[in-house]
């Protein structure tokens, strides 16, 4: 009885050992699930940063982009005002130029007024000269 009774007892304690190794197996199991769920949070996590810091740099460039969008407006609108003045300048230029030479026609007229009435005067005084002469004479 007493063979049967250790090797009941041997029996009992490979059982107790068995349970305890598979016990042992499914925290491992658990471990190794919750470790690999863990590298997972931890991919998502970098994938995150990844698309946090792309956001960032695409942000950045769309401000980029903007800012250089409203220097060439402005580099354009500076070229147009730039054209509009000297065109203006021109302008300017070419009505004192037609001034000048709207007062140089006005004197020219003048001096020729001058001297048609200079050439009347004269036209009369050798008249009036030829008539005094001629009177001078015929008395």
């Amino acid at each position: 009885m007493q063979h049967n009774t250790t090797h009941c007892n041997t029996l009992q304690q490979n059982t107790t050992h068995c349970n305890t190794l598979q016990q042992n197996t499914t925290h491992c199991n658990t471990i190794q699930n919750t470790s690999s769920h863990c590298n997972t949070l931890q991919h998502t996590a970098t994938r995150c940063n990844t698309l946090q810091q792309n956001t960032t740099h695409y942000n950045t460039l769309q401000h980029n982009t903007t800012h250089c969008n409203t220097l060439q407006h402005t580099a354009t609108h500076r070229s147009t005002l730039q054209h509009t003045t000297t065109h203006c300048n021109t302008l300017q230029h070419t009505a004192t130029h037609c001034n000048t030479l709207q007062h140089t026609a006005t004197h020219r007229n003048t001096l020729q007024h001058t001297a048609t009435h200079y050439n009347t005067l004269q036209h009369t005084a050798t008249r009036c000269n030829t008539l005094h002469v001629t009177r001078v004479t015929w008395q």
